[in-house]
């Protein structure tokens, strides 16, 4: 391990548990705080000691000052497996029709939306689940734009935790390999058949979950084939 994924004075200052910390002074008590100070893993660990939330959320479109969260799909990694006993999906009761060019594309319906609990409930309990771990994602910006709108809005604090993403795994791949990147081949459903992974339906907030984990650890094999030498620091997408 290079001493570049070692904390540093300045790295712990202004790096993401220092952001965490003035964070957590400013949020609301409760789940916001409790989430914030919850310690989370050394870049150093072994990621196979490491509890890791793969995580998709299903939106009416990708502006989060616009548009909401439909739905949230989530399920652990443990010891370098998937544990799908952690599985988890819920759709989210929102205070609007769904616009008919996204219900296309995620199959979420009005009357389905209007019978799920309210974020203000579920947020709290996703926060509950993320804490102390590391957070999972294909193309993080999605999942973390919304994220931290919801909780500036709930709780007067940004969304940080540390995070992996599969698409930056997999752009870093294509450029120690010299390969061209299309813009579709990063794509979470264009990736998976390079490694023989099966086909889901995609937008399913629990499949896209599901879909990402397994693609996270086939990515994890090609970037480092010895699991005894996998550190969260090669693998995380910010510090």
């Amino acid at each position: 391990m290079s001493t570049s994924a070692k904390p540093t004075r300045l790295s712990r200052l202004f790096g993401l548990a220092g952001k965490r910390r003035r964070a957590a002074a400013r949020a609301t008590p409760g789940a916001m705080r409790d989430f914030l100070l919850a310690p989370t893993p050394d870049a150093c660990a072994p990621l196979s000691q490491i509890d890791i939330v793969s995580l998709d959320l299903e939106t009416t479109g990708l502006n989060p000052r616009r548009d909401v969260i439909l739905s949230h799909g989530l399920v652990t990694l443990r010891d370098d497996t998937i544990d799908l006993a952690s599985a988890r999906h819920e759709i989210i009761r929102i205070s609007r029709q769904i616009p008919e060019a996204s219900a296309v594309i995620h199959g979420i319906t009005d009357d389905q939306a209007a019978s799920g609990r309210p974020l203000e409930i579920i947020l709290p309990e996703l926060l509950a689940q993320l804490a102390g771990k590391v957070m999972l994602v294909h193309f993080a910006r999605v999942e973390q734009r919304f994220l931290d709108a919801a909780c500036r809005r709930l709780y007067g604090a940004p969304f940080l935790t540390p995070t992996i993403d599969t698409l930056l795994l997999a752009e870093r791949l294509f450029s120690l390999r010299n390969h061209s990147i299309q813009p579709t081949d990063l794509r979470l459903f264009n990736l998976r058949p390079r490694y023989n992974l099966p086909r889901y339906q995609a937008h399913n907030a629990l499949s896209d979950a599901l879909a990402t984990a397994e693609l996270f650890l086939a990515l994890a094999a090609e970037i480092q084939p010895n699991p005894d030498k996998r550190r969260l620091g090669a693998f995380i997408s910010n510090h």
